[in-house]
């Protein structure tokens, strides 16, 4: 693997197109764009899309010698998402290779060049970048793949919808090829529908032993963290799963991403709000209507849940009990090694690819 700073096109071509939205000052945008522009290799071109704010508020905050490097580009949209800034840089974008990244978020000394050259020996439409979260670089352990698995993976055996963000790389003619679009209406999850489109359609790398991509914890204000109704929270997911490429997807395939969209999506609705007044009628109706659209799309899929799970999914669906018994049930679902947490209530799945057992081996080996 070339050293950290590695020219990735010799002849001083653009090899990658990073990609950094931004939306306000308080945004630590210079420390974004230095961990890009210091020592990562030539070869790569820096793009900020200042969205709703203009250029000439954010130019200032860079260091001096960032600003010349730097390519600004004004979006405006009515969307509090970081998806319309990330389309308008990837359609501005002509380098073999992209790469998003949040203002709050940092690379590791290396890692463009690392993805880079994987994709090159590889022939990969995308490159799965290593994820650390903090200061502390603590693991993130997604997608749970096979152990040790880099090269030719399957998006069913290697889970890879457990990746639910482009960070890496990905190819410009899979783009084209695959219609990639982020979602801009969608105040979340606007990248779920791109990554599984492209992890079903595209061939997909993992360099899990390269420089990571750091996970920032020090923005108060991400669009993520607001709480907002199930029916906002949750449109993208009833969206996807009738888009006709999705559709298209064999049942093996959508019941490996339909049973994260419960695990992730779903359930984490549910323990992201432990106030039992926001559980009122109208929201349990819409998460109920929400774990229905996502079981027709794919039949079978709950076969492979835990007890704890199961238990938790047919609340859901009965919008049965009190407020508090249902945020007790996501609570119960996250003692991992429980009994509960590892046996299937069909017996017959316990050792499916998407049962907990083998999820839990496969995630702990995640490195």
């Amino acid at each position: 693997m070339p050293e950290p700073g590695a020219d990735m096109e010799p002849k001083g071509g653009v090899g990658v197109d990073v990609i950094i939205a931004v939306h306000s000052t308080e945004r630590p945008i210079a420390r974004a764009v230095r961990s890009v522009l210091d020592r990562n290799g030539e070869g790569v071109r820096l793009t900020v899309v200042c969205h709703n704010i203009g250029a000439d508020e954010i130019g200032p905050l860079l260091d001096a010698h960032h600003r010349d490097q730097v390519r600004f580009l004004e979006h405006r949209d009515p969307y509090r998402s970081a998806s319309g800034p990330f389309n308008a840089g990837i359609d501005l974008a002509t380098a073999e290779y992209v790469a998003i990244m949040g203002s709050d978020d940092t690379l590791l000394p290396g890692a463009i060049s690392s993805w880079f050259w994987l994709a090159r020996r590889t022939g990969a439409d995308a490159v799965v970048a290593r994820l650390v979260l903090g200061l502390e670089h603590r693991m993130v352990r997604t997608p749970p793949t096979r152990p040790f698995r880099r090269k030719e993976l399957d998006p069913v055996a290697d889970r890879l919808s457990y990746r639910s963000a482009p960070l890496g790389l990905v190819s410009r003619a899979a783009i084209t090829r695959l219609g990639l679009r982020l979602e801009e209406r969608a105040q979340v999850g606007g990248d779920v529908g791109f990554v599984t489109r492209l992890w079903f359609g595209g061939k997909a790398v993992f360099d899990r032993w390269g420089p990571a991509y750091v996970i920032g914890e020090d923005a108060a204000d991400r669009v993520t963290y607001v709480q907002r109704p199930i029916k906002d929270e949750l449109r993208f997911l009833r969206r996807l799963v009738r888009q006709p490429w999705f559709e298209a997807l064999t049942l093996e395939q959508r019941r490996s991403a339909c049973v994260k969209f419960i695990r992730i999506h779903l359930f984490g609705a549910v323990h992201n709000r432990n106030d039992p007044e926001f559980w009122t009628d109208a929201e349990r109706a819409s998460l109920a209507k929400v774990a229905r659209r996502l079981l027709d799309a794919a039949p079978g899929v709950e076969a492979v849940l835990s007890l704890a799970d199961r238990r938790l999914l047919d609340a859901i669906l009965g919008r049965s009990g009190n407020a508090e018994r249902l945020i007790s049930l996501a609570l119960q679902r996250r003692r991992h090694g429980h009994p509960s947490t590892v046996i299937t209530r069909d017996l017959t799945q316990m050792f499916a690819t998407e049962a907990p057992l083998r999820l839990m081996a496969a995630s702990f080996l995640t490195r």
